[in-house]
């Protein structure tokens, strides 16, 4: 596998470095930027018409994650060659909210088997990203990892962009086929700690949360945040939920808010939840969340054994904001774990798509470090 990455602050600067991809014959390229950048039409077409025959896809973040660190509104590029050729890409409009589940179910309808995995990209705002998952899910083999991310925003939850073999625009969703053969690692770790009593989930539709205790969640919420509550909904990043079954047990996933409704007093959640489940809050230190992220990197490295390859890391904007100018900490973490051969590209998004720590089943993440890491070498 062969890689090369650039940074850009503006679009000017990318006609003198597209030499720099264009001399590893990329088959596929990931693309992360802000939304400003990334809604730049002239960037994609300067992309397309570079590598006309190479596979594009990418989404708007949060800040950009790449091999010299952490940036933000700015783009990062990464081109990679491998033996398997140009990769199968999948692509659907989703319609609304509502229609999460059902362009799961279309994407995979797309995609030609045999795989050793999905890479999904999708919109970060107006999405339930469980159910998205679960209908990509539900119409591929058992075992198939799926990893990627939901677009992020910055903090500003408004509106995100996903750049696709079909262009850039706020409601695509695609996924790329990773072809069999290809060496695949994953892990995801949080590092965040719960606080507080258990509080049952008495009221909800898929991923709008109206009533916990039967009260109205918004105003439960806000008691736990005070001050934090005037900033909503993105000081929801700081504070998300644990989620518990029904016998309080821990189910390993978090959620984290996408949007506040006042007059309804509910809160939307990037995921499904349980009905009559528990949510508790959580809060995390710098040193828990760089702790959380070298899990991850261990967790991937010991499915992926590889010398060489690409590590795509998919950081959750809380996490970003929590650590503030610690932020670099975590990539850090994660480089000293994969080492200089394993090329770091990523982002920090509104949603983390990975499989379970021990497990097969996909999940929608938040507030987590999630790492893939692909190969086309044998891993020893």
């Amino acid at each position: 596998m062969q890689i090369a990455q650039i940074k850009l602050g503006q679009f000017d600067q990318l006609a003198s470095q597209l030499d720099e991809l264009k001399a590893v014959e990329p088959q596929w390229l990931l693309v992360f930027g802000s939304r400003a950048f990334l809604a730049d039409t002239l960037l994609y077409s300067v992309i397309r018409q570079s590598f006309p025959s190479a596979v594009v896809l990418g989404c708007s973040t949060a800040g950009e994650i790449s091999a010299g660190g952490v940036g933000e509104d700015g783009c990062v590029i990464t081109a990679i060659h491998w033996r398997f050729g140009v990769p199968q890409c999948a692509v659907t409009q989703l319609r609304d909210m509502q229609d999460s589940e059902q362009a799961g179910q279309r994407l995979s309808a797309q995609l030609q088997q045999p795989l050793s995995g999905v890479l999904l990209f999708a919109q970060g705002v107006n999405i339930n990203g469980s159910a998205l998952v679960a209908g990509l899910e539900s119409g591929l083999p058992a075992g198939v990892p799926i990893m990627g991310g939901l677009a992020g925003d910055g903090t500003a939850f408004n509106q995100t962009v996903v750049i696709s073999p079909a262009g850039v625009a706020a409601d695509t969703v695609v996924a790329m086929a990773i072809p069999a053969g290809v060496s695949v690692g994953h892990g995801s770790y949080g590092g965040w700690r719960p606080f507080g009593p258990a509080r049952r989930v008495s009221r909800h539709e898929g991923n709008v949360l109206y009533e916990l205790d039967d009260e109205p969640a918004l105003d439960v919420y806000k008691r736990y945040l005070g001050e934090y509550a005037e900033q909503l909904p993105s000081s929801g990043l700081l504070f998300p939920f644990e989620m518990l079954g029904q016998d309080h047990s821990a189910l390993g996933v978090v959620r984290t808010i996408l949007g506040v409704d006042e007059a309804s007093g509910s809160l939307t959640l990037a995921g499904d939840l349980i009905s009559d489940g528990y949510l508790r809050l959580m809060h995390a230190s710098n040193d828990a969340l760089a702790d959380g992220a070298e899990s991850a990197a261990l967790a991937a490295r010991a499915l992926n054994g590889a010398v060489s390859g690409l590590g795509l890391l998919v950081s959750c904007v809380g996490r970003k904001l929590v650590m503030g100018g610690r932020v670099e900490e975590e990539i850090e973490a994660v480089a000293g774990v994969l080492g200089p051969q394993i090329s770091l590209a990523g982002f920090y998004s509104y949603g983390e798509i990975s499989p379970l720590l021990g497990a097969t089943g996909c999940k929608l993440h938040n507030q987590t470090m999630t790492i893939s890491i692909l190969s086309d070498q044998p891993y020893e």
